[in-house]
């Protein structure tokens, strides 16, 4: 791993700023097929990765024909994917969700949908949907709602007075219609990971929330992403230096697919947390989505090798 303080780093796609060659990683395991719905939110939030507000519609909603032409290469490919996950913005702005949640379930896989479970979803039509595709899919469908901290002084800091009880009426709702549902929360204000996944459960079990906070699954504590601080490079050397695995790495088992504003296709992409930037484009197709990925950016190297996150169930 790369000097700190080292300039110009992540430029260059195959080599650091020393001059050693930068790692990569293939598509090894494919587990997980990722669609931003629209970049469209309906708050703002103070740290969103990929900026996402009532405004922002550089990525614009995607459909459930577009979807599903994606499942399509999905079986044309074989890549033996388990779980559909769907991110935005807001999800359930985009007036498609459950059509598209639907579509997905029908085929057999399992779906995840990223949201704040605020007013979006509390909308009496998308609330009559998520009670028909629990009725038909039961625990195949999982709603993963972002509690950026246990404490609404925390949370709101994030995202705005009053949002956390928003949310928590929103979880109070899909607890009382039994759909499934997982947390993802943020690890910036300090705690050990122990602290804050006793701060998650003693919220649980007094809203009565079949919620396990300490499987990483169900709660999930991803690690700050500031592009402005520094981190290393990942070089080839790091795998055996850190003992970790290429094949642990987010876009060794997923991809995602997004339709930029203006664009007649979608486009896939090797990251959820990466939507901007064109050198993770990997092209319109799955098949030219199999290439290998070069970890030229701060968030592979802190978020997913350094912190060992995933976006995935």
């Amino acid at each position: 791993m790369k000097d700190l303080a080292a300039p110009g780093k992540f430029q260059d796609p195959f080599t650091t700023a020393k001059g050693d060659t930068r790692a990569s990683v293939n598509l090894t395991n494919p587990e997980t097929l990722w669609f931003n719905t629209g970049t469209l939110c309906n708050i703002t939030c103070v740290n969103c990765y990929i900026e996402s507000s009532p405004e922002n519609d550089r990525l614009v909603y995607i459909t459930a024909a577009e979807v599903n032409g994606y499942l399509d290469q999905l079986e044309d490919r074989n890549w033996g994917v388990r779980e559909i996950g769907f991110t935005g913005g807001e999800p359930f702005m985009n007036p498609e969700m459950i059509a598209m949640a639907e579509t997905c379930l029908a085929r057999g896989y399992e779906v995840l949908i990223l949201t704040n479970a605020m007013r979006p979803m509390m909308r009496k039509r998308v609330q009559q949907g998520l009670e028909r595709l629990n009725e038909a899919y039961g625990a195949k469908l999982t709603l993963r709602i972002s509690v950026d901290h246990w404490s609404a002084i925390h949370h709101d800091e994030e995202r705005g007075t009053g949002s956390f009880q928003r949310t928590l009426e929103g979880m109070d709702w899909l607890r009382d219609t039994g759909i499934r549902m997982a947390v993802a929360g943020r690890t910036m204000w300090g705690e050990t990971d122990a602290e804050s996944r006793a701060g998650y459960a003693a919220l649980y079990a007094e809203r009565g929330y079949p919620i396990d906070a300490q499987n990483p699954g169900e709660t999930v504590l991803f690690p700050e992403m500031d592009e402005t601080v520094e981190v290393p490079e990942i070089t080839t050397d790091c795998w055996g230096i850190l003992n970790k695995s290429p094949d642990s790495v987010m876009c060794s088992s997923s991809r995602m697919v997004v339709k930029r504003k203006g664009a007649e296709s979608p486009t896939v992409l090797a990251c959820t947390l990466l939507p901007y930037d064109t050198q993770f484009e990997l092209g319109e197709t799955l098949e030219e989505a199999e290439r290998p990925v070069h970890l030229n950016h701060p968030h592979c190297a802190k978020f997913c090798v350094l912190g060992g996150a995933s976006c995935s169930a």
